[in-house]
């Protein structure tokens, strides 16, 4: 086989090292940005697009049989006249990866003849069928769905090197999804006075996938319905991993639950309400049980430490004379607890935040704050909390299903076809980690899985590139370079060669 591609990359490289390098300029009479006379013109015979990476996740989603798993699994459509129900979900998905933000973007891609050319597709489905889709589902067939991605799943995560997944964590917390719409049926009002859903969102912190999404009415508390969904993806994910820990705010905390999983060996960290009773165990311990708490630094200083930058919003906030709270130390203790709902006493690690109250540069109060967390680790204290804290990095995964997926921006008209399309939105978001765990380089692979979802696009799918097809081969030439086509070039290799059993 041809393996041009390595020379190509090296010099491309080299010319575009060349050109920024750091070097001494004089002083330009021009802008750089001088380009004139542009003219405009259609190519006669070749055709490009611009998401060659679309040809890569497609190439993933074969080696990893998931076409057939969809297939064989789902029964939506009574015949297929012309689609399959793989096509219908790949074709929403497909259009998250190739940019696309809405069901209506989906016109775009059914009308790039260079696009259907590169899936081997005569045609793909329009977006108002794509949508109606959505509508044949019910929450069995959701279900089933999110199985076949499991299942998928399952096959990236055995390939992985030894040590993969020693320590797993489930993160579970609950969402509110936003709709301006009126005739959304299921909808609802929350809490905060927003109208619309209220899904639950269960992953794994070690790689950031979706393991589980459930849509709720949007007046449902967070908790709600979430002790199936945790067994399931602790079940998930105990087929490879070492360990797993459930976290989840103080909305999860399940009582009920805590002795069942003990007894089956899970691991919890889980927040726990600041009651008048744990108050008040918590005020009762002598002074020696508790001792300062130093947080670890988040990353090491390989260079020289850099000053702090000047807060400016602390300055307006002093000037003002608006109300600030400044923490001022923070301690820790421990002591052992049962809830009510238990049989046996579990740890509880109690944080004590020292908090000044502040108006201008006056001090109003001294005031005390305390944070609970329950464990059956035998961790240190320190590590509980530091771990307790870690699960806020579901925030920033369940704000790229918001804002980068797009896959709760509603397009349907009720609660179960909404979820069906939030569960083929977040298969995108899937991929992107799946792919990054099969990049042969494990450092630039794990950077892949933390990246946000709108500069994994521009890294890996939208590559310009010409879609040549033959006889037996539907070739795609990458007509630009970035820093990530060696990694690009050496995942495709190996999928080409990925078996899974």
């Amino acid at each position: 086989m041809n393996r041009s591609y390595r020379k190509i990359l090296r010099n491309r490289k080299q010319r575009i090292e060349r050109r920024l390098r750091p070097k001494n300029c004089e002083e330009q009479p021009r802008p750089m940005l001088n380009a004139s006379n542009i003219h405009y013109e259609m190519a006669k015979r070749t055709g490009a697009m611009n998401c060659g990476g679309i040809g890569a996740m497609h190439l993933l989603v074969q080696r990893l049989g998931l076409v057939e798993d969809i297939d064989n699994s789902l029964e939506l459509l009574k015949v297929h006249l012309p689609y399959h129900e793989s096509d219908h979900v790949l074709n929403l998905s497909y259009n998250i990866l190739a940019g696309g933000q809405r069901l209506e973007d989906i016109e775009l891609r059914r009308n790039d003849e260079v696009f259907l050319n590169g899936l081997g597709a005569e045609r793909i489905p329009d977006p108002t069928t794509a949508g109606d889709f959505t509508r044949r589902f019910d929450p069995a067939d959701i279900e089933c769905l999110q199985e076949c991605f499991n299942r998928a799943r399952l096959k990236v995560w055995k390939v992985q090197p030894a040590g993969f997944l020693k320590e797993a964590f489930v993160d579970v917390d609950g969402t509110i999804a936003q709709t301006y719409g009126e005739c959304k049926a299921g909808m609802d009002i929350s809490y905060k006075g927003i109208w619309g859903y209220a899904p639950l969102i269960v992953s794994l912190a070690n790689t950031k996938e979706v393991l589980y999404l459930v849509n709720r009415p949007g007046s449902a508390v967070s908790h709600s319905g979430s002790v199936e969904w945790i067994d399931r993806a602790v079940e998930l994910v105990g087929q490879v991993a070492g360990s797993v820990t459930i976290r989840g705010d103080t909305d999860f905390t399940h009582t009920e639950q805590l002795d069942r999983w003990d007894q089956a060996g899970r691991k919890f960290i889980l927040g726990f309400d600041a009651n008048p009773k744990l108050v008040g165990l918590a005020q009762a311990l002598e002074k020696q049980a508790w001792r300062p708490f130093e947080r670890l630094p988040k990353y090491e200083i390989l260079t020289e430490p850099r000053p702090k930058a000047f807060r400016y919003k602390e300055q307006v906030v002093v000037e003002r004379e608006f109300k600030n709270q400044k923490l001022v130390g923070e301690d820790l203790a421990e002591i052992e607890y049962q809830p009510g709902k238990c049989q046996r006493k579990y740890r509880v690690i109690i944080l004590r935040k020292n908090i000044s109250v502040q108006k201008g540069e006056a001090v109003l109060f001294e005031e005390v704050r305390y944070f609970f967390y329950i464990t059956n680790r035998k961790d240190k204290a320190e590590k509980i909390v530091g771990l307790a804290n870690g699960r806020c990095d579901q925030e920033n995964v369940i704000e790229q299903l918001k804002n980068g997926v797009n896959a709760m921006r509603m397009p349907v008209n009720d609660l179960v076809s909404n979820w069906a399309y939030m569960v083929i939105s977040a298969l995108a978001w899937n991929l992107k980690a799946w792919y990054g765990l099969l990049v042969p380089n494990r450092e630039r692979g794990i950077e892949l899985v933390k990246m946000e979802f709108r500069r994994f696009l521009h890294a890996i799918m939208l590559l310009p590139c010409q879609v040549v097809r033959t006889a037996r081969r539907v070739i795609y030439r990458i007509l630009s370079y970035n820093s990530w086509l060696q990694d690009f070039f050496a995942t495709w290799e190996r999928l080409e060669a990925f078996s899974t059993g």
